[in-house]
């Protein structure tokens, strides 16, 4: 194996199942016996379901997908009364994007996952846990041990991508710091069984008969099961009283599930380096965001799909180690700028006392631009003369320029964004570019509308990325030498 993912969370077991779809599978290793019984980050934002399109799983998602609008709320109780109706329908993204939203929990969401990741090669190990790791200058040596079996084995590989969640033990061996506010409040949850007539919601409580005078009640995929939690973790806790108290239903008699009442944190920070040598953090283990606007568990996927194809290129010989240095400069800034934008979701829903923080940041307008108009700049993009290097634009007045996401653009047959995800592409008008001796796949395109939301001539060109970012651009008619020498530059390849 050539890389080695620890943890099996949302973005080990997504870095995994876009590796082994680039053709380079790897070993993955998952302390827990299983994947997450608990329903913890739900819902898939449509850039996210595009992803999941190119692994072949977004149908089995929507599938997956519970019925029905979500309701998010933040109330005294689920009965009322409502303080805030935060969201009763989905922001609109159909200009663009053609894929929907889903509504998957984590506890369904990991299973899809690592069955996908299995089929397409990948060695998953769950029940087994890494014990050490060495850098040196070929690689990574881990000594991995079976639990049931306490049985050790030392793997020798080129590359570890740390996905072991946020206490990261990996990140704390490296030393890298999480640069933030810091921990903002601990709680502790559990699973429940009862028959509320509201089926798909999420409510933020604040209700001095709660322990800690908070907490958060919200469904899960399993119809008739819901989790509840509260900003308070001494002492034991009488969650009847407390799930009636959540509800609004003093006469409630719920079915507390005999699972482990663990505590938890809400902390918002981002480490300060995202790699150190071979090693790359991906998911919790390089953010901590308050659990609030689903953010989290979409970017743990999005790490995976980000940095998949980067991994295999290189193992495989077909990029130079170079282009692993992107990872840190594309993904940081955005987490950065995601935890700022879910601390002001946090203060909003469920700390009101911060509101008046001097410190907070301004929202995002529109929303639509952190998932569509965030551009990743680092060396894995050509950025041309006079760029001034700004991290977001409104993707409904896209600019093409390189390190954004390809603007999306209805086709004859489909969208832009169908012929993304698998390789390198370059979209043009210029049926020239067809004759390049490159491997990349070349659409010709004449729409008028794709020459402005690109920002190129019809003799132009975009080379996108894997990831559905351009790469490099040509406003119009370029050599083939450009081409090549753009192309060699992105993936780090010398002469």
């Amino acid at each position: 194996m050539t890389v080695l993912v620890v943890g099996g969370g949302l973005s080990g077991l997504s870095t995994a199942m876009f590796m082994a779809l680039h053709g380079a599978p790897p070993l993955l290793v998952e302390r827990h016996p299983t994947t997450s019984l608990h329903p913890k980050a739900r819902g898939q934002f449509p850039h996210v379901m595009e992803a999941l399109r190119v692994a072949g799983v977004d149908e089995q998602v929507r599938s997956a997908s519970t019925d029905g609008q979500f309701r998010i709320t933040r109330a005294v109780s689920l009965n009322g009364p409502v303080l805030q109706e935060i969201m009763a329908e989905s922001p609109d993204f159909s200009a663009l994007s053609q894929a929907p939203w889903a509504d998957v929990s984590q506890e369904r969401m990991e299973p899809i996952l690592a069955d996908r990741a299995r089929q397409l090669g990948a060695d998953l190990r769950f029940g087994t846990e890494l014990v050490s790791f060495e850098q040196h200058d070929r690689g990574v040596t881990a000594v991995i041990r079976n639990l049931e079996t306490e049985e050790e084995e030392t793997v020798e590989v080129d590359y570890m991508v740390a996905a072991d969640g946020h206490r990261s033990p990996i990140r704390h061996a490296l030393g890298i710091e999480l640069i933030g506010r810091g921990v903002l409040g601990e709680g502790t949850g559990t699973l429940f069984e009862a028959d509320l007539e509201q089926k798909q919601f999420l409510c933020y409580l604040l209700n001095p008969d709660l322990p800690g005078g908070a907490g958060v009640l919200v469904s899960t995929d399993v119809p008739g099961r819901y989790a509840v939690g509260v900003s308070n973790t001494d002492g034991p806790k009488d969650w009847v009283r407390i799930i009636r108290t959540a509800t609004g239903i003093p006469d409630l008699e719920p079915k507390v599930l005999d699972l482990r009442h663990g505590s938890s944190q809400t902390r918002h920070g981002v480490a300060e380096r995202f790699s150190d040598n071979r090693i790359f953090l991906v998911g919790d283990a390089a953010r901590m965001m308050p659990p609030t606007g689903a953010f989290g568990g979409n970017t743990a996927i999005m790490d995976g799909f980000g940095i998949a194809w980067k991994l295999a290129m290189v193992t495989r010989g077909e990029a130079g180690p170079g282009l692993l240095a992107s990872h840190d400069p594309e993904r940081r800034p955005y987490s950065k700028i995601l935890a700022d934008q879910q601390f002001l979701l946090f203060t909003q829903r469920s700390r009101p006392d911060l509101a008046n923080d001097p410190t907070l940041p301004e929202p995002v307008s529109p929303v639509s631009a952190l998932f569509f108009g965030y551009r990743q700049l680092g060396g894995a993009v050509i950025t041309e003369p006079g760029d001034p290097g700004d991290l977001l634009e409104d993707p409904e007045r896209p600019t093409g320029r390189p390190g954004v996401r390809a603007p999306y653009v209805r086709l004859a047959n489909g969208s832009t964004t169908d012929l993304l995800g698998r390789g390198f592409v370059l979209l043009t008008g210029n049926p020239a570019y067809q004759d390049t001796a490159l491997p990349i796949e070349v659409h010709v395109i004449d729409e008028p509308e794709f020459f402005t939301r690109y920002g190129i001539s019809p003799e132009g060109a975009a080379l996108v990325r894997p990831d559905f970012v351009i790469a490099w651009r040509s406003v119009g008619a370029a050599s083939p030498a450009e081409l090549e020498r753009a192309w060699r530059t992105v993936l780090d390849l010398r002469a």
